[in-house]
């Protein structure tokens, strides 16, 4: 896949893989700025990734994965895979922190992308609400982000039997989650 692919593909803002590639290792060394630019291009993607999983939760899994990446940055030995890596970590993040008891006081929800009609993201929102983090995990994985149901687990740490089942039933719920608000599509 070509680079403008994988940018129109993760969200990511455009940025040159030179660019990117330097500011990786300057932020390595702990060039405080390199880091500040390097959140700056990566934060709408953990945005787009955690929204979907962790809904009301999402500010809290979006800063969560923010300060995983930076300090384990050093453990990023390609920059090229800079966006991968910082996939597996948000999904990661964004599942545990939707697993959590519910808080008392949520947080302001996070818009989910929906290009459109703004009542059909509610919509989508509130049936996605429904889903277990799981269920929104694996749905996001593979029909917002297109992976293959073995990239999939790899990312959840399950096998890919695993996806395909949560796959089926998460699809199902949703489904019937959709219908049953008053027989919309």
């Amino acid at each position: 896949m070509d680079g403008d692919a994988d940018q129109r593909r993760t969200g990511a803002a455009p940025a040159d893989p030179a660019w990117l590639a330097a500011t990786v290792r300057r932020a390595q060394r702990g060039d405080l700025i390199a880091m500040h630019d390097l959140l700056d291009a990566v934060t709408p993607y953990v945005r787009r990734l955690c929204g979907p999983i962790a809904l009301q939760d999402a500010p809290d899994a979006i800063q969560e994965t923010l300060i995983v990446v930076l300090r384990r940055l050093g453990d990023l030995r390609d920059p090229a895979a800079l966006f991968g890596w910082v996939r597996v970590i948000a999904v990661r993040e964004a599942v545990r922190i939707a697993k959590q008891p519910a808080r008392s006081a949520p947080a302001d929800l996070v818009d989910v992308p929906a290009p459109g009609d703004p009542a059909l993201a509610v919509d989508v929102r509130d049936v996605l609400d429904r889903l277990s983090a799981e269920h929104r995990a694996v749905l996001m994985l593979r029909d917002l982000e297109g992976l293959d149901e073995q990239a999939a687990g790899e990312h959840l740490g399950v096998p890919t039997g695993t996806v395909r089942s949560r796959l089926f039933r998460a699809r199902r719920s949703f489904r019937r989650a959709w219908h049953s608000e008053g027989g919309r599509r």
